[in-house]
């Protein structure tokens, strides 16, 4: 294994820069939330230029990259939107253009997630040009997850049928080994009132009265929330609020506010409602799980439940052990077996489809949607090492279990 990593690190070594330029490129289009059209274009053109064997998209128009065909299906995953740039203003240099300052590439997305991007897309390449692809169809999926958490893996595998067998996401893990996060739930209550002129309020009923005894009662909640030991406790916030009204003369008849429920292991979707419903109902408000069905940039549609259940590898795992060994062969050290704070495309790999999934990427998932989003480079380089050698670490450990 010595000649192997050797030559890994090599390889690595020589697509430095083109891994960085490659990081720069993808940081500077923009794509929003879902809006990934343009990027895909250029991830696709990295992949051709690299020789994969197949690039396309797929019905929802997330890029995927394969090479060879082999019984077990490895599968690399990245979410290539981001958030919008909220304030301008905050920010302290062009967030597309973003900067290099001892050795950090600040930029938005450059965290969460385009960082992983170059590591896993040159990782391939290296990996089967070394012969540690031998026995896989490795792909690289990069996809849109900022609009709705797991709606592209729930797609790929149900619409163009392509189901993996292990999973590597690339989420911002700090150069650590993740195994799960928490679940959740978005849903909305609404409240009815009754409109008339605001010179005489007494004549009808105000919606946004009726929400605020709901809010005050949701920000009271927790007591009854479970607290798992690795995944921690559930938790509940009404993340955004707006009503309905003929004109700002007149009381609003209809107030909405939507909630995002943290869930952990053993909270249930219909725990988590019947939770919010009991406060809700008291003061007329209806309580509802959102949906989401709005098309991609490419106008395709996958209809879901916005319920993410919590996940977790057992650290046991041999993926998780994979991951572990992978670290300490390439960096002389045994990585912190961890978790996300927030949620991502986990929640369908492992927490639907049940299909065993990790988490390795660059970047510290507390500079995730701020303006001061953020990578090492040298990290950027360091984890194409590990997507690289990974899958020959992951079929010994096959091979042994067989």
């Amino acid at each position: 294994m010595d000649p192997v990593i050797a030559e890994v690190k090599k390889q690595v070594k020589n697509y430095r820069e083109d891994i960085i330029q490659f990081l720069r490129d993808i940081v500077a289009i923009p794509s929003p939330n879902g809006s990934i059209g343009q990027v895909v274009q250029r991830i696709a053109e990295e992949m051709k230029k690299l020789g994969y064997d197949d690039v396309f998209f797929d019905h929802m128009g997330n890029v995927v990259g394969r090479i060879g065909r082999g019984e077990k299906v490895l599968l690399y995953d990245s979410h290539v939107d981001t958030v919008d740039v909220a304030d301008p203003s905050q920010w302290e240099w062009d967030p597309y253009q973003g900067k290099i300052e001892n050795g950090i590439f600040y930029g938005l997305g450059a965290c969460d997630e385009k960082g992983s991007t170059p590591g896993m897309v040159y990782g391939l390449k290296i990996a089967r040009d070394l012969g540690l692809l031998e026995g896989y169809t490795a792909y690289y999926f990069g996809n849109l997850e900022e609009v709705c958490d797991g709606i592209a893996p729930h797609s790929l595998v149900e619409t163009d049928k392509i189901r993996p067998d292990f999973v590597v996401i690339g989420e911002p893990t700090n150069m650590r080994i993740y195994r799960g996060h928490r679940g959740r739930i978005e849903m909305k209550v609404v409240t009815k009132g009754r409109t008339c002129h605001a010179s005489a309020p007494e004549r009808g009923e105000n919606a946004v009265y009726k929400m605020a005894p709901i809010i005050e009662a949701i920000s009271q909640m927790g007591a009854e929330f479970l607290e798992d030991p690795f995944l921690g406790k559930g938790s509940i916030a009404v993340t955004d609020i707006h009503c309905k009204t003929p004109s700002i003369n007149a009381l609003p008849d209809e107030c909405t506010i939507f909630i995002d429920r943290r869930l952990t292991f053993g909270e249930t979707w219909e725990m988590a409602v019947e939770q919010v419903r009991k406060v809700a109902e008291p003061y007329g408000g209806e309580v509802e799980v959102l949906i989401y069905d709005e098309p991609s940039y490419n106008g395709f549609v996958f209809k879901v439940d916005k319920y993410f259940p919590a996940w977790a590898l057992p650290e046991e795992h041999f993926l998780v052990q994979a991951g572990v060994e992978t670290c300490e062969k390439l960096y002389g050290y045994k990585p912190e077996i961890g978790k996300w704070v927030f949620s991502t495309n986990g929640i369908y790999w492992m927490g639907k489809a049940n299909i065993p999934a990790i988490g390795f990427g660059p970047g510290n998932e507390i500079y995730a949607h701020t303006v001061k989003d953020q990578v090492p480079l040298d990290d950027v380089v360091k984890a194409t090492e590990f997507y690289a050698l990974f899958p020959a670490i992951l079929r010994t450990r096959l091979d042994n279990c067989a």
